[in-house]
């Protein structure tokens, strides 16, 4: 076999390596809540080229080079476990990979017992965007990818001031094709009888407000809600206190730089 076909082969099986992968992170994803990565790059949604890239990418940022076999042999495993409501590094578990598929399984299983078990559904923690320029639209788009199976942070509504006519077809289009992100992975539709936005099945409430502290939110069956203040307008603790003044708010959060005695947190 000459060099080409050598390198064509091992492409080619490198491949079928990946594809095998994208069903069992999905699965994972939909049915168990379960997000994986691969020393901190996210693997839900990638193709099977991209699994590749990723691959390389790490053993390029100085992590011992993984094998596919490996990650194909710990998504088999996690897919028999069935853990729960997880944020799990196939880098980090991958050292458990050792031996046959069953003593891969009972590796994993002491790893992860905390995970492991049936639990009650986690419930959902409602979140709200105030404010949907380009940072909203950017932590819309990590929430929607972040749906899974609904019982962790859930994006609920996003309030905005009133715009120009078809401001929701406008504001679908921004949320689907930003300048420097890209496209966003997946659809966007416009219900303008119930004024939501729908991304990839999640419904987002349209809040037309210019005042923090006036808004029913559970008129809209949003409870105990997150709301992510990212319009910079309110900036200290009593700007920002305006919110919790409106009815289904529970914490609020900034995500500009902070005035006065509110803390600054770089993640």
């Amino acid at each position: 076999m000459n060099d080409f076909a050598a390198r064509r082969d091992d492409w080619k099986a490198r491949e079928e390596l990946a594809e095998r992968m994208i069903p069992l992170i999905g699965g994972l994803n939909r049915d168990r809540d379960v997000v994986t990565s691969l020393h901190g790059h996210r693997l839900l949604g990638l193709s099977t080229t991209e699994i590749l890239e990723v691959h390389e990418r790490v053993a390029g940022l100085g992590h011992d080079e993984l094998p596919l076999e490996d990650t194909l042999a710990v998504l088999e495993a996690l897919r028999e476990l069935a853990p729960s409501s997880a944020s799990l590094d196939i880098g980090r578990l991958v050292e458990h990979a050792q031996g046959d598929a069953a003593e891969i399984v009972e590796r994993l299983r002491a790893e992860l017992a905390p995970a492991l078990g049936e639990t009650a559904p986690a419930e959902p923690t409602d979140v709200v965007l105030y404010g949907f320029g380009r940072i909203g639209r950017l932590l819309a788009r990590i929430l929607i990818a972040h749906t899974g199976g609904g019982s962790g942070l859930r994006l609920r509504a996003i309030v905005v001031r009133k715009g120009a006519e078809n401001d929701l077809v406008k504001r679908a289009s921004l949320l689907l094709r930003d300048s420097v992100h890209g496209r966003f992975e997946g659809s966007v539709d416009v219900d303008e009888e119930n004024s939501q936005l729908i991304a990839n099945g999640t419904r987002i409430q349209v809040i037309y407000s210019d005042d923090p502290g006036t808004i029913d939110y559970t008129a809209y069956g949003i409870r105990d809600a997150i709301v992510v203040d990212n319009t910079g307008r309110w900036r200290d603790e009593a700007g920002l206190s305006r919110h919790l003044e409106s009815t289904g708010v529970a914490r609020v959060l900034l995500t500009a730089p902070g005035k006065g005695d509110l803390k600054n947190i770089v993640h």
